[in-house]
């Protein structure tokens, strides 16, 4: 995990996929990281499917861990509890 948060500086990230944890942070956290630079080495790596593909996959996760922490659901216990609410099988 410490390498995953100084991603930039980490020797086992490839170039490729610096650049797409970088395009997670401007989602995540920052758009305005998301400058002519940043999209000139997207680019070089990802064709425009990829890159919505990512984007779309990035926001979704993130979202949804969002709001998650809204609930403040804990690891499994929202899984758990539609589990446990959906009817048996032939009953519903």
């Amino acid at each position: 995990m410490a390498e995953l948060m100084q991603y930039e500086k980490s020797s086992k990230f490839t170039p490729r996929e610096k650049i797409a944890l970088r395009y997670a942070d401007a989602i995540m956290y920052d758009p305005n990281q998301a400058d002519d630079a940043m999209w000139g080495s997207l680019k070089a790596e990802f064709t425009e499917p990829q890159l919505v593909e990512l984007g779309y996959w990035i926001g979704f996760t993130f979202g949804g861990q969002r709001w998650l922490k809204t609930l403040s659901a804990k690891q499994g216990e929202l899984a758990a509890a539609m589990a446990a609410a959906k009817p048996a099988a032939g009953t519903g």
